[in-house]
């Protein structure tokens, strides 16, 4: 009998402990929807707040690919559209920040699973294969941002919101089109 409730005991903890390790895993960016959808349900902000979240997300992960960019490229034009992008979307990031603080929003604390999923990616190459890898990745986001950014313009609820991601089309079409450019350099 002891021998029984010992067992138990011991597969108990075991489950236990498997359990919190998956908590440690929890998505920053899912943890803030939730939070919003919480309290956000069913209001105007609930839309503009998954908007919200996905841009920080999203901005987050440019600020990790531009740091990675320096030490990770080799040309001399892709580091250096790396740290316009780390600049741009580092004020970005802040500008977004401030306005959903005011706003109740939360925004994820850390890159989302599938963004870092994309850093460690591109963080396995060097030199001119991470410099085209890096180049099509940012003609391929930008586009879709551009996209999400003009979207939220074009459609939010709340004045605010919609008139930084209305600031910000012009910002991202501009990264797009130097990214385009870097891209056909580096593929030459």
């Amino acid at each position: 009998m002891k021998k029984t409730i010992v067992n138990t005991l011991l597969l108990a903890a075991l489950l236990s402990a498997a359990s919190c390790g998956n908590n440690n895993e929890t998505d920053s960016k899912e943890v803030a929807e939730e939070q919003n959808e919480a309290k956000l349900d069913d209001t105007h902000l609930e839309k503009d707040a998954e908007f919200a979240v996905a841009a920080a997300d999203g901005g987050m992960m440019e600020v990790e690919l531009g740091k990675l960019a320096a030490t990770n490229a080799a040309s001399a034009q892709v580091k250096e559209f790396a740290q316009g992008m780390v600049a741009d979307h580092s004020q970005a990031n802040e500008e977004l920040k401030s306005l959903a603080a005011s706003k109740n929003i939360a925004l994820p604390a850390m890159l989302s699973e599938d963004k870092q999923k994309k850093v460690n990616e591109l963080a396995e190459k060097k030199g001119a294969d991470f410099d085209k890898a890096y180049m099509d990745f940012m003609v391929d986001d930008h586009e879709e941002d551009i996209k999400k950014f003009q979207n939220e313009a074009d459609n939010g609820n709340d004045a605010e919101i919609k008139g930084w991601a209305s600031g910000k089309v012009p910002v991202l079409q501009h990264h797009l089109e130097m990214a385009k450019t870097t891209r056909d350099a580096v593929k030459k």
